[in-house]
């Protein structure tokens, strides 16, 4: 008898995963805003499909007694605040998935974070959605996050949406409240390009509506929650597209085998295919296809795989494969939708790092379009993007990557941004298109580089970059450095902030985002006079390390110098030439650095001078001392 229920366990546990293989999968988020009631919808839905293991009933009632905010009852919410810090404030901060199956379908749901401060987890969720339901509290009705969730669905492509108006129970189960809002949020789909909402009414409080009706709503004909999400349709990946195998991994175990792997991204590839690998636009075909189950003569979206070339070519991580006859677009310019994430506002010229894919590459907005306003859906011109904010801007990268635009392809026309001082991550992106410049311009070979120019001169280009609080002595410095530069039959060229203003930047104020522009198109002049041979010299107040990084950035690494003059604001203040400590004080100049807007002092300069203990001359002398070390 022992060995016969061994026998049998087995074999009714194949059974059931293979009746579970054969059941669609829907993926699907909850968002909206802060106390919705998301997570206690989901707690629900596992509660009453009987997904909850007894081990977790029991820890799930001990702690409903002691962090629970419905009295004596279970706290279903708990299921999903799995942090502990959620469980202390009541909110959700993470993304929580979870799995539940019924007898017609399979799901995994993302319990997404309603609060503001958390809207990147949201957008995490919503990039792998079929559907999303998205609640709405009866007696609040649409809020600004609500508007902010559905238009984020709309960009990330999310297909379904269903408007769950929940806590019934605190309005009386009103037709009226539900007709209303219905209403409301229907005409709000439709301009987010949703022609079709479904509403429905609920309390998942209370379980009515969710798996079961109830006499309480039977004004409503509709589905209940369960079986609408068991009707919605799952679309099949399409493999009838262009192929597309993002190179996540160049596999060499041995001296005999060179594969490129990755998850293919779109359509299929057979062995014999030819293809291309951009952005070098070598050429070749496909000798063999290795999966973990084996050789294969095709593979399709979705799967990972290896592929091996008939030929030799270079390929690295992050390169894109596509099928020869449909090639991915290639461009370091586009059109792109942002949705920006982080405290700091996204600043157009200020240095970020792109990552699509595998592939990571430098970028700036070179040109903010619009905001959008998340309840009009109205256009604004602004200057920056704040937390939250949804924009639409051209962006520039320092070399090109393969793309499609986000409407055909997902995997390819999307990205995040990254801040490069801290590495975390800042933004999502969406592209729309290549920008035409970025093919019709192209770099002019010249016969006289700066090698030949810098040769001509006898000396080593180098861009020399002063920078301190206003009043530190940069300019004073620099300029004792150029005489005895110039006295040694050196060539140079002094660009100092208070004279650019009067011409290439007089047209810029002193915000963060028009401090930025003026690094910046100081930084791209002291790059060309550089490429001319000259040593340059820079005083400007360049208050943001991320600046002086994009800088630095655009030199070779031996080329650039960061000279921080090191002065206590209040030796500043004593000297305070122009009176302008003293008016900044008195409220008469905004944005004024080390008062009122904040200075970044380097973290790792070449040269630091602190005048406080050494005179200008000396301090000069200090430079010129380091820059004959760098001849030596």
């Amino acid at each position: 008898m022992h060995d016969q229920s061994v026998g049998k366990a087995p074999e009714a546990l194949i059974r059931y995963l293979k009746e579970q293989e054969s059941k669609d999968l829907l993926r699907f988020i909850t968002c909206g805003s802060v106390d919705d009631g998301k997570s206690t919808l989901i707690g629900r839905l596992l509660f009453d499909s009987k997904m909850i293991f007894e081990d977790q009933l029991a820890s799930l009632e001990k702690d409903s007694r002691k962090m629970g905010t419905t009295g004596q009852d279970i706290d279903l919410a708990l299921l999903l605040d799995g942090l502990e810090a959620e469980r202390e404030q009541g909110i959700t901060i993470d993304v929580a998935y979870r799995f539940f199956a019924t007898d017609k379908r399979r799901f995994i749901v993302a319990d997404t974070p309603g609060h503001e401060q958390y809207t990147r987890n949201m957008a995490t969720g919503a990039s792998t959605a079929d559907a999303a339901i998205i609640l709405v509290d009866a007696r609040k009705g649409l809020l600004t996050q609500t508007r902010r969730h559905s238009y984020i669905c709309s960009l990330l492509g999310v297909r379904h949406i269903i408007l769950a108006v929940n806590k019934m129970d605190l309005v009386d189960y009103s037709q009226t409240v539900f007709d209303q809002i219905r209403a409301d949020y229907e005409a709000f789909a439709k301009t987010i390009g949703y022609d079709h909402v479904s509403c429905l009414p609920l309390s998942a409080l209370k379980g009515e509506n969710v798996l079961h009706r109830t006499a309480a709503l039977d004004w409503f004909n509709g589905p209940t929650l369960l079986a609408k999400l068991e009707t919605i349709p799952v679309a099949d990946a399409d493999d009838t597209g262009p192929f597309r195998l993002p190179v996540q991994w160049v596999n060499r175990p041995n001296l005999d085998f060179r594969g490129f792997s990755g998850t293919i991204a779109a359509g299929r590839i057979s062995v014999g295919d030819p293809v291309v690998v951009l952005p070098s636009a070598k050429s070749s075909r496909v000798s063999s296809i290795v999966t973990f189950d084996g050789t294969r003569e095709s593979a399709s979206i979705g799967e990972a795989i290896t592929l091996t070339l008939e030929d030799e070519i270079d390929i690295s991580r992050g390169d894109v494969i596509c099928h020869s006859e449909n090639r991915a677009g290639l461009s370091d310019q586009f059109e792109a939708k942002i949705v920006w994430m982080a405290d700091e506002p996204l600043i157009p010229g200020r240095p970020y790092l792109l990552k699509s894919g595998a592939r990571t590459v430098s970028m700036v907005v070179t040109r903010l379009k619009y905001s959008i306003n998340v309840n009009s859906l109205e256009q604004a011109a602004t200057k920056r993007l704040e937390l939250n904010d949804i924009g639409v801007a051209n962006i520039s990268l320092d070399q090109q990557i393969a793309f499609d635009p986000y409407h055909d392809n997902h995997e390819t026309g999307s990205f995040i941004i990254i801040d490069k001082m801290t590495n975390g991550t800042v933004g999502a992106g969406m592209i729309d298109f290549g920008l035409r410049r970025a093919t019709n311009i192209h770099w002019q070979a010249v016969d006289v580089n700066k090698a030949a120019r810098a040769a001509m001169k006898a000396q080593k280009p180098a861009v020399l970059w002063f920078t301190g609080l206003s009043g530190s002595g940069k300019s004073t410095i620099a300029n004792l450095v150029e005489k005895r530069l110039h006295a040694a039959g050196r060539h140079t060229y002094m660009l100092d902030g208070d004279n650019i203003r009067h011409g290439l930047n007089k047209d810029l104020g002193f915000t963060e985002v028009d401090r930025v522009e003026n690094i910046r198109r100081v930084a791209e002049v002291a790059r060309l006079m550089a490429d001319a041979g000259l040593i340059v010299l820079v005083s400007f107040i360049s208050p943001f390390r991320s600046e002086r990084k994009m800088a630095r950035d655009l030199l070779p690494e031996d080329e650039f110098h960061e000279v921080f003059v090191d002065t206590p604001i209040a030796l500043c203040e004593q000297r305070d030439p122009k009176g302008l400590y003293k008016k900044a004080r008195m409220g008469e100049i905004k944005n004024f650095t080390g008062i009122d807007s904040p200075y970044e002092p380097p973290l790792a300069s070449e040269l630091t001078l602190e005048t406080a203990l050494s005179s200008a001359e000396e301090c000069a002398g200090q430079v010129i001392d380091y820059l004959d070390q760098l001849s030596d």
